[in-house]
């Protein structure tokens, strides 16, 4: 038997080309059936991230009501959270609001949540209309809603 100074016979040096296509192929296979299903991941977690967020106002909304007697109207809006309304208040605003950043936040593509008191579903609906911003679609463009979220 040849072997070089490495203890590697001269006929196993590497890979036939062979072999290296079959590796390619396979490869080619898996990311195919595996790409596709990853890609879908990113909007899944927006939603799930648009629906705690949803829920996370829903609790603040609850705190201001147990102060103020009332959920903010409409044209108080979700800022009612964040910052103390100049009407419409009932008892006394907590200093600091109802959110821990202080600051109300977007849904996961950048939009403002929608928010009506009196609720169409309940005693407020609040809304996010998903990636395309606008009401009604299904997959990454599905609204999330408030009466929805469980």
């Amino acid at each position: 038997m040849n072997a070089d100074k490495f203890g590697v016979s001269i006929g196993d040096r590497g890979f036939t080309l062979i072999e290296i296509m079959v590796v390619i192929i396979i490869l080619g296979i898996l990311a195919g059936l595996i790409i596709p299903r990853i890609m879908d991941r990113p909007e899944e977690a927006k939603q799930l991230k648009a629906r705690i967020q949803i829920e996370s106002l829903e609790t603040a909304l609850k705190l201001y009501k147990l102060d103020s007697g009332v959920y903010p109207d409409t044209e108080q809006g979700l800022q009612a959270l964040v910052q103390e309304p100049d009407t419409g208040q009932a008892g006394k605003w907590r200093a600091g609001g109802y959110l821990d950043k202080g600051k109300l936040p977007q849904d996961p593509w950048g939009n403002d949540f929608i928010y009506l008191s009196p609720g169409l579903n309940d005693d407020y609906d609040i809304s996010s209309y998903g990636a395309d911003g606008i009401q009604g679609g299904e997959g990454k463009n599905q609204d999330i809603n408030s009466w929805e979220v469980q």
